[in-house]
C-alpha cells in the first residue's frame, strides 16, 4: 500500500494548479486581445490628419518690391510696418497655427495675404513653428498689391507631388488677382490628394458690380475639379480658401455643384445652423462665413464627424462690448495699429486615415 501525500504537498500541489489555472487564463486573455486588435481597428489604427485655412490679414514684410504696389507696408509707409510689427505678427500667425495644432501642428495650413516667399522663410524659421518642420508652396499671382496664397505641409503626413499657381481669365480683362493654388501630393494611407487653395477677388467697388470675379474663379477652380474626375472619379478634392462670398451666393453654389451629382462637393461650413460660431469674418457688425472649405464625397468618408469648426478662442477676438458683441481682434483698423491678429478667424476640420500595415 502506497503512502498517502502528505497535507503540506497537497497544499503545494494544489497552488500550482491555481497558478497554472490563472497564467491559462491570462494567456487565453491575451491571445484574445491579440486577435481583437487585428480584426477591429482601434483609434491608433488611424493618424489624424488636422487642415486649417487662415486669412492673415497683410502679411508683408518690410522691403519695397520695385514690381509690386507695396508702398502701404514699409516701414515709412502710411501703415508705419516697422520691422517690430513685421515679426510681432509672424509671430502671433505662429501661435495660432501651433494653437490649433493643440498637441500636434496641422498637417496641412492654408494661408492667403501672404506677400512672397520670404515672409514663408521668415515665418517658418524665425518663430516657434521651427520646431514643427514645414514645407511650403506659394503663388506667383499678378495681384497689384504683390499678396499671394500659400501653402504648408508637414513632409510625414502629406507628400508633396506637385504644385501650380494657376491664373485667372477674367471677362473683364483688365482685372487682376491671386491665383489659384493647386497642391497634389500622397497622404499615409498611400491614396492621393489634391488641394486648391483660393482667394477670391473682393467685393471692393460693389458685392453686386464685382459678382461677376468671383464667378470667374469659381467657374475656373470647377473646371479644375471636373479635369481631376475625369482621370479619377472617385478623386480626393479639398478646395479651401476666402472666398468673399458666403455659401449661399452665387458662386460658391456654381462651384460645390458638379454635372454629375457625385462629382459635387460637400461644403464644410455650407449650413450656418451647423457652425459653432457666428461666422469667420465680421463687416459694419455683420457676421459672414468668407472662409470656407469645401471636400469631394469620397474624401467625406474619412472627414471626423462634428470636428469642422470656426477657430474662435478668446484670445483671438476683442472683448465683449455692453451688448455682448465680439470682432475678431485685428492688426490694423483703418490705419491704426492694433496689434492684433486678424481680421478673420481661421476655420479647420479633421480627417481620419487609416495607417496602413
Amino acid at each position: 500500500m502506497k503512502n498517502r501525500p502528505s497535507l503540506k504537498k497537497i497544499i503545494l500541489h494544489l497552488c500550482c494548479l491555481l497558478i497554472l489555472s490563472g497564467g491559462t487564463e491570462a494567456y487565453s486573455q491575451q491571445r484574445k486581445s491579440e486577435k481583437q486588435t487585428l480584426t477591429t481597428p482601434h483609434k491608433s489604427d488611424n493618424q489624424n490628419f488636422r487642415i486649417m485655412f487662415y486669412n492673415v490679414e497683410n502679411l508683408f514684410d518690410t522691403y519695397d518690391d520695385p514690381h509690386k504696389n507695396d508702398n502701404e507696408f514699409l516701414p515709412d509707409g502710411p501703415m508705419r510696418w516697422t520691422p517690430a510689427r513685421y515679426y510681432k505678427h509672424l509671430r502671433k500667425t505662429a501661435q495660432v497655427i501651433n494653437t490649433i495644432g493643440e498637441w500636434e501642428s496641422p498637417a496641412i495650413c492654408g494661408l492667403c495675404e501672404i506677400e512672397n516667399d520670404t515672409v514663408l522663410v521668415h515665418l517658418l524659421n524665425r518663430t516657434p513653428l521651427k520646431e514643427q518642420h514645414y514645407s511650403y508652396c506659394i503663388t506667383t499671382g499678378s495681384d497689384a498689391r504683390g499678396i499671394n496664397i500659400a501653402l504648408l505641409y508637414q513632409r510625414d503626413k502629406f507628400r508633396h507631388l506637385g504644385h501650380s499657381s494657376i491664373r485667372i481669365n477674367f471677362t473683364n480683362k483688365k482685372k487682376r488677382s491671386r491665383d489659384i493654388l493647386h497642391v497634389w501630393g500622397e497622404v499615409i494611407n498611400r491614396e492621393r490628394l489634391d488641394i486648391f487653395v483660393c482667394h477670391f477677388p473682393s467685393r471692393s467697388g460693389g458685392e453686386k458690380e464685382s459678382e461677376q470675379d468671383r464667378v470667374d474663379a469659381a467657374k475656373l477652380v470647377r473646371k479644375l475639379c471636373d479635369s481631376l474626375y475625369k482621370i479619377n472619379s472617385n478623386a480626393n478634392i479639398i478646395v479651401m480658401g476666402d472666398f468673399n462670398d458666403n455659401p449661399y451666393d452665387k458662386s460658391i453654389q456654381m462651384l460645390i455643384k458638379g454635372a454629375n451629382k457625385k462629382h459635387s462637393l460637400i461644403n464644410l461650413f455650407g449650413d450656418p445652423d451647423k457652425l459653432n460660431f457666428g461666422g469667420s469674418h465680421k463687416f459694419r457688425n455683420e457676421w459672414s462665413q468668407l472662409d470656407q472649405i469645401m471636400i469631394s464625397r469620397n474624401w467625406n468618408k474619412y472627414l471626423r464627424k462634428d470636428s469642422p469648426q470656426i477657430f474662435a478662442q478668446s484670445f483671438l477676438l476683442t472683448p465683449q462690448n455692453n451688448r455682448g458683441e465680439q470682432t475678431p481682434l485685428r492688426k490694423y483698423g483703418g490705419k491704426f495699429y492694433k496689434g492684433g491678429y486678424s481680421d478673420h478667424l481661421p476655420v479647420v476640420a479633421d480627417f481620419l486615415l487609416p495607417i496602413p500595415y
